[in-house]
């Protein structure tokens, strides 16, 4: 059996959210999300992770007689914050400039993802 380290994935995180906004209902019904490149247990793991940071509400489906024993849930809407988060990160070219900033450190908190992301459109807007 392939055993991944679960780590989590900012792109990824970005990934669901923007996929959850797409709903023309504005919530997510689907059990299972999909996204390129990525396995459902990290998707799932990555829904469980929204839910604890507020950028989603979302049901914990966890079940621990599973075989993946990973953490899941299912996203109900997202929130402010996750909508909030969405405005900052949702341009290419920002998300990547701000990436790029992190990395140079090595990672960062969601909090300073969130500040680099503002002051890059601050700097955009010349506020």
């Amino acid at each position: 059996m392939l055993c991944t380290i679960m780590k989590r994935d900012m792109d990824l995180i970005r990934a669901i959210l923007l996929k959850a906004e797409s709903d023309i209902h504005g919530f997510a019904p689907q059990m299972q999300m999909e996204i390129p490149n990525y396995t459902q247990e990290e998707i799932n793991y990555h829904i469980f992770l929204l839910g604890q940071a507020g950028l989603a509400t979302v049901v914990d489906l966890t079940d621990f007689s599973d075989q993946t024993k990973s953490p899941r849930a299912r996203i109900i809407n997202l929130t402010w914050q996750g909508y909030e988060f969405l405005d900052l990160a949702r341009e290419n070219h920002t998300w990547n400039t701000a990436k790029d900033t992190i990395n140079k450190i090595g990672g960062a908190s969601l909090q300073v993802l969130i500040a680099v992301l503002t002051g890059i459109i601050n700097k955009k807007l010349g506020v």
